[in-house]
């Protein structure tokens, strides 16, 4: 598999794209993400040497996890469908552009599958006159916003890298001039509030949950557009010191 410059190759092809290099997987092929492979995209440790996989099967293009430990947050490039691809797991790529985000240890990675023939044709939305949110959105409290915004900074600034490093906690509560107990009592309640709303992977009891827990938020977070790069001037205004008041969801 060699990488191009510009989608070509079959009309049917998939175009991968990482950290603006972009690879051309044609129907037949098998194309590998991971520490080895058509897509060798780090030398970390916590990623497999072989963790995603795509090829066309059936006249369908499908994303498998292949892995056994790794998870990636799957979205359409509008942030508006979300799947949470866990280890054996797969699915069809039906979008025009999907964007897949996993975390491997503290770095998390990002990269888009662009497909010149979508099977999935979108539908122009319609904005309600009245400015009521959706149903099924999750509110978040100000402060809460800024708690994932200190986390997901990085990942959000990032210049077509690819990659990004986690913040931990005890550094996001600086940025944020937060003392740790307040930063960690936000996150406990976000990820409480997400999970109650029925997004995977933010409870658990292992020894490197809080980990996980972090880089799963940030990954949420970003692929639904929770925040947005244009977000991030929030972090520069000065904060009340008191918490919000709020409901008992915190």
């Amino acid at each position: 598999m060699r990488p191009v410059t510009a989608p070509g190759g079959a009309p049917d092809a998939l175009v991968v794209d990482f950290a603006g290099e972009e690879f051309v997987v044609a129907p037949g092929d098998t194309f590998t993400v991971g520490r080895e492979g058509d897509l060798a995209i780090d030398d970390n440790l916590f990623l497999h040497r072989h963790f995603l996989v795509i090829e066309k099967v059936e006249g369908l293009w499908l994303l498998s996890n292949v892995g056994s430990r790794l998870s990636a947050t799957v979205t359409d490039s509008g942030g508006r469908v979300q799947a949470w691809l866990a280890p054996g797991a797969r699915l069809p790529l039906v979008f025009a552009a999907t964007s897949v985000v996993f975390s491997a240890g503290p770095t998390t990675y990002d990269l888009t599958l662009r497909l010149s023939a979508p099977a999935f044709r979108e539908t122009p939305r319609v904005d309600e006159a009245d400015g009521q949110s959706t149903i099924g959105e999750i509110p978040l409290t100000p402060s809460q916003r800024l708690m994932i915004l200190a986390l997901a900074e990085p990942v959000l600034r990032r210049d077509g890298t690819g990659r990004s490093e986690l913040p931990t906690s005890a550094q996001a509560a600086e940025r944020l001039g937060w003392t740790l107990t307040r930063f960690n009592r936000k996150l406990d309640n976000v990820c409480d509030k997400l999970d109650r709303s029925g997004v995977p992977g933010l409870r658990g009891g292992v020894r490197s949950f809080a980990t996980n827990r972090r880089a799963r938020l940030v990954e949420h977070a970003v692929s639904t557009r929770l925040v947005t790069r244009e977000d991030l001037d929030l972090l520069d205004e000065e904060q009340p010191s008191g918490d919000d008041v709020v409901h008992a969801d915190l």
